[in-house]
């Protein structure tokens, strides 16, 4: 099952080796849509190195969450498996692969124990601010619901006096036009 809102992508998957490219092909259309091409090729090898983690030491269900988020100055990817085991970071050498390919294509990373499991996770700065795209999540509707209305109504401010030439030239240009 997949969920996307905002800048969110959740991918719940049996880890496999078929399944990586699949992964990578997913998450890179999404970076493409959040207009970040220059990110796709590091963040999905590092995706690709935890996923394949997932499928070289998990033992039992290989079932892992895979999350991507972008929020304006950062790209956070995670992937959140039910192996209580916490990883090492066994070669600080990323031709090795591992917790060190993962650290040498990211600003950061860490991992979490969760109650069901662990999370791996890292993220990446983008140069500059950019746009995030936002949509409601909130219908308005609702927000006007629960929008408490004031006790009685606000006095109207009088409109600030206008300088006669100020009207004078509004009735010139009214009747240039007609």
């Amino acid at each position: 099952m997949d969920h996307q809102s905002a800048c969110r992508y959740t991918l719940d998957v049996q880890a496999s080796i078929e399944r990586i490219p699949q992964i990578r092909r997913i998450l890179a259309a999404h970076l493409r849509y959040w207009s970040l091409d220059a990110h796709i090729a590091p963040v999905c090898r590092a995706v690709d190195e935890l996923v394949g983690n997932v499928v070289r030491h998990v033992t039992g269900d290989k079932s892992c969450v895979v999350e991507l988020r972008w929020t304006g100055r950062h790209v956070i990817a995670s992937v959140a498996d039910t192996d209580r085991r916490m990883p090492k970071l066994t070669s600080p050498h990323p031709a090795r692969g591992g917790l060190a390919t993962v650290a040498a294509l990211s600003d950061s990373w860490g991992t979490c124990a969760t109650a069901t499991g662990k999370v791996i996770w890292f993220s990446r700065r983008v140069k500059a601010a950019q746009r995030v795209p936002r949509s409601s999540l909130v219908p308005l509707d609702a927000v006007r619901e629960f929008r408490p209305l004031p006790a009685k109504p606000l006095p109207a401010e009088p409109a600030p006096a206008e300088p006669a030439s100020a009207a004078a030239d509004r009735v010139l240009e009214t009747t240039a036009v007609n």
